[in-house]
């Protein structure tokens, strides 16, 4: 029987599934941070280009700061980093040049573990890009095989890309990424043994989400087959649409006879923290799936379902996602059949939702749809149907588009931007929106502790602060007085600085709170 270590997803792909990816800040990460360092785990699934956007973007935090402090409390746990191609932060495609420096900084400021995945499976791109990260001070590089249901991808295409990738010097390992959830036991059967055939020395690795309910039973049948690293979830942050329970899995495996290295107390007590985090946050817990045949047709995953229910909801039209769906199975064929991984279900569903609220389909087209169509993205695996290029290809916008310079090198880049800005500053400008960007240095360090427990009450207390009409309050039980005087008296202004330190951070529009 073989010994399985495990990869946490909790805080980058768990989050991204249940929480659209907006349920942790740096230090709701911290507080645990030194109990997930000695559960053991063989990674951890920690930060995406898109999560360090949304630590700008919703929490004025500096997400190379999160990286640096999380890598001091977790000196013993590779951290993770995922990319898709020549991408950070933005949608658009950047020069090599400049992804050579988002990796400098990644490795620079704490990351050590890369997945390197090419929505196309372009093997060139994928390739270049771990030579890159290898030549940057990578120390391990790990190569997806994506995986998706059509007639091109069988078992010999999976193998044969395992063997193009075995052959590179500057990958470590490989993983099968499953983001929908869709491997199903009886083709793990026949895709994993394919793969170990092909792969020659990497290890094998598989990430499976609980979307439709099979990745749980699969990664037994997975274990039983020689895959000995296995991605998973703790707490609240396992089943549902993440990944599988990491819990269940290891009372699964044991029960049928492998070893697994785990210190059980110290994952109960990172599972405690999160579900004590979840219940104070007014987040949802991971729930078990029932199987649902669609998704073997629109194959949306975890994170991008939730995304796009959150999008909906904010517009007040949460009431048409199964229509939306309904239209993400039109739309993907009529695109080709993409790999639902991103930035393909992003595509995918923006164009849905725009032909489900609009008056005709097609009569909002985003400009990356019209990028994808122009081969931007690489090729798809079927050919866009030729009535849908016509109707996007006829807009204006795509001789615009057309017409785009190829992405500016680092030096145009550089002179956009004072010279006095760190590497990691420079990157956040060249990709995300200035504003946003200021006000994470207006907002300074980030805090380092969170305390769920304590959340009841500093809701409270700022919930009274708001109130003019009151001048003193008291709250008393046995061993505990809290008094709080108007804001003329020293004590309360030292009492409200403190409160206000605790709830500065901005809060996402789903918390309850």
């Amino acid at each position: 029987m073989t010994s399985i270590r495990l990869v946490d997803v909790s805080i980058r792909d768990g989050n991204q599934s249940l929480w659209g990816a907006t349920g942790l800040n740096t230090p709701q990460c911290l507080q645990i941070a030194p109990v997930m360092n000695r559960v053991g785990f063989r990674a951890i699934d920690f930060i995406a280009s898109t999560h360090m956007g949304v630590a700008v973007k919703y929490y004025r935090e500096d997400p190379w700061e999160r990286i640096r402090l999380m890598r001091r409390a977790v000196p013993d746990t590779p951290l993770q980093f995922i990319g898709t191609g020549f991408r950070f932060i933005s949608w658009e495609t950047l020069d090599p040049e400049v992804m050579r420096l988002v990796y400098r900084c990644l490795v620079r400021n704490g990351v050590s573990r890369f997945i390197v995945l090419d929505p196309m499976h372009d093997l060139d791109a994928m390739l270049a890009t771990a030579r890159i990260i290898r030549e940057e001070g990578g120390d391990e590089i790990v190569g997806a095989l994506t995986y998706t249901l059509s007639d091109a991808h069988d078992d010999a295409f999976y193998a044969a890309l395992a063997a193009d990738l075995a052959r590179s010097p500057n990958l470590d390992r490989i993983y099968v990424k499953d983001p929908a959830g869709l491997l199903a036991a009886d083709r793990a059967r026949t895709l994993i043994p394919a793969i170990q055939a092909a792969k020659g020395r990497l290890p094998l690795e598989l990430h499976s989400h609980c979307t439709i309910g099979l990745a749980p039973y699969v990664y037994t049948v997975a274990a039983d087959l020689g895959v000995d690293v296995l991605h998973v979830g703790v707490g609240p942050l396992g089943g549902g649409t993440s990944l599988p329970s990491a819990a269940q899995t290891v009372a699964n495996l044991r029960e049928l006879g492998h070893s697994v290295e785990v210190d059980d107390q110290a994952l109960q007590r990172m599972s405690d923290y999160l579900e004590r985090l979840a219940r104070a946050e007014g987040l949802p817990f991971g729930q078990a799936r029932e199987f649902d045949a669609r998704f073997f047709h629109h194959q949306v995953a975890g994170g991008v379902m939730t995304t796009t229910r959150r999008q909906l909801d904010e517009v007040k039209l949460g009431h048409l996602m199964p229509r939306v769906m309904i239209e993400v199975d039109r739309v993907r064929a009529e695109l080709g059949y993409p790999i639902m991984v991103t930035p393909f279900p992003q595509i995918v569903c923006t164009q849905a939702m725009f032909n489900v609220m609009g008056e005709e389909r097609y009569a909002t087209v985003p400009d990356q749809v019209i990028r994808y169509v122009l081969g931007r993205f690489g090729r798809p695996a079927r050919p866009v149907d030729a009535d849908v290029i016509d109707r996007i290809l006829a807009r204006p916008r795509a001789d615009e588009i057309r017409r785009e310079p190829p992405p500016p090198s680092l030096a145009e880049l550089r002179r956009r931007f004072p010279p006095n800005l760190s590497d990691e500053e420079f990157l956040l400008r060249a990709t995300m929106p200035g504003d946003q960007v200021d006000a994470v240095r207006a907002a300074g360090p980030a805090r380092r502790h969170y305390n769920p427990d304590a959340r009841p009450v500093i809701k409270l207390v700022s919930e009274l602060a708001r109130r003019a009409e009151m001048s003193r309050v008291v709250v008393e039980k046995p061993g505990f007085r809290l008094e709080l005087s108007s804001a003329s008296a020293p004590r309360a202004r030292t009492f409200e600085s403190a409160a206000t330190r605790q709830t500065s951070e901005p809060v996402p529009a789903h918390r309850s709170d």
